[in-house]
């Protein structure tokens, strides 16, 4: 009898514990995924500039080129209503959309401006270290207005 509970109670956890998983298909899925891959890149990026990873030009003009690529995605995946789920956006994205497309442009304008730093090699950690810096800077500024911590 005990052992019947056991199991019985273990399945019930295992169930409950998928409840708690995001749908990867799920608008929120998709832009999570999205700004994990963007935060990855960027501190990629951030590591060959501040010395925690060995500055590979190669790699630093590829890894700008994908968060430009990335910084153009997660919009679509914001729905006009506010979707369900565990989500971290505060309810102000859909109550100020304005500011937000604002913020989300900016973030696109800063990583446009980073590949083009990246147009004229020899690359220098030191000449690229201020486009990296306002990028950083888009993602705060939206992070402190629209994101919940």
């Amino acid at each position: 009898m005990k052992l019947k509970t056991f199991v019985l109670l273990g399945l019930a956890g295992l169930t409950l514990s998928g409840c708690d998983s995001v749908d990867p298909n799920s608008p929120l899925g998709k832009r999570q995924a999205i700004f994990k891959q963007m935060l990855k890149t960027s501190e990629d990026l951030g590591g060959m500039l501040r010395g925690r990873i060995a500055f590979d030009e190669t790699r630093f003009v590829s890894d700008a080129v994908e968060l430009d690529r990335l910084s153009r995605q997660p919009w679509q995946h914001f729905p006009q209503v506010q979707d369900e789920g565990d989500s971290r956006a505060k309810d102000e994205v859909w109550q100020r959309q304005a500011r937000f497309q604002e913020l989300a442009r900016a973030l696109e304008a800063s990583t446009a401006a980073l590949v083009a730093a990246t147009a004229t090699p020899p690359l220098q950690p030191d000449d690229l270290a201020p486009a990296v810096q306002r990028v950083e800077d888009s993602c705060k500024a939206c992070h402190e207005e629209f994101r919940a911590f």
